[in-house]
């Protein structure tokens, strides 16, 4: 993946601005529909072309929030679609049902703060999507919500490629160690919450004794 990667920066800076412009798109909308597209990257690397001058930075996080939005309700479609079937173990076997049973709990704690905080969570992007759409949220607000999300997040990174220069690659690394640091937190604060509800019931069924009496 990185090869293409590679292959990608170097065609991106021979050719016109304007394909460049429509690579981005198209990968940003990718990245949400088939997760292993590094289109984080490509966004960092465009903000470094605006850097230099080559492509301006505003359209940069314009094409980038449209096409992470759309792909959002591409597979918030897609989940909004075939429901509960997703969860069948016999049936979509590529699909990490642990992950989305996972995304679920996080659903009932948060709602739409789950969607809001979507571009922040590498890995678990078109999950979040895929169960949104599974659970019938409100089309608008969860539209509204996953472009605010992709907004603040290209922006923040795209402006780190415009700053970073030719450095840019060295964000790679931060990206994916961001990633991980962050599923793995929320998993633990999963683990933490599951794990409080439990005591609780267990101590909801205790058998209850009465008051004596002096």
């Amino acid at each position: 993946m990185m090869d293409w990667l590679t292959d990608l920066t170097q065609w991106a800076l021979h050719v016109s601005p304007f394909w460049v412009y429509i690579a981005l798109l198209l990968i940003a909308y990718g990245e949400n529909v088939v997760p292993p597209i590094p289109g984080d990257l490509f966004v960092v690397f465009c903000g470094y072309l605006a850097g230099r001058g080559i492509l301006d930075l505003g359209w940069v996080v314009f094409l980038s929030t449209v096409g992470g939005a759309a792909g959002f309700m591409t597979m918030y479609a897609l989940g909004y679609r075939i429901g509960k079937a997703v969860l069948d173990p016999h049936r979509l076997r590529w699909l990490p049902k642990h992950r989305i049973a996972q995304v679920q709990h996080w659903m009932q704690r948060w709602g739409y703060g789950i969607v809001a905080a979507n571009r922040f969570l590498s890995g678990a992007r078109s999950v979040i999507s895929l169960t949104v759409g599974m659970a019938h949220m409100h089309p608008t607000k969860t539209a509204l919500w996953a472009s605010f999300s992709a907004l603040v997040w290209t922006a923040l990174i795209a402006y780190v490629g415009y700053a970073v220069g030719e450095n840019w690659p060295v964000v790679q690394t931060y990206l994916r160690l961001y990633g991980w640091a962050v599923l793995g937190l929320l998993g633990l604060l999963a683990l933490m919450v599951g794990i409080r509800r439990w005591l609780r019931r267990q101590h909801a069924h205790l058998p209850q004794f009465p008051k004596g009496h002096d």
